[in-house]
């Protein structure tokens, strides 16, 4: 199992519609819309690395509003 944090940012006005959007994606686990430099903070977990990143590109990059993501795979040392 791999777990991540994804880091987004919208479009102006577009991070709390963004949020709930994201939430409905099989796969994110949580979905926030936060202050500061990113918009939304998502949790997701996949099975595997090709997952994450088709969860990723397909499912959350799709939601209308998004301008950005960064992707912070959880590591475990």
């Amino acid at each position: 199992m791999v777990q991540a944090y994804i880091l987004v940012q919208t479009e102006v006005g577009k991070a709390a519609d963004v949020a709930k959007e994201i939430a409905k994606i099989v796969g994110v686990t949580q979905a926030e819309d936060v202050t500061g430099p990113y918009d939304v903070i998502v949790r997701a977990e996949a099975d595997n690395v090709d997952e994450l990143g088709r969860l990723v590109a397909s499912g959350i990059q799709s939601v209308e509003g998004i301008t950005r993501t960064l992707t912070c795979p959880v590591v475990y040392i």
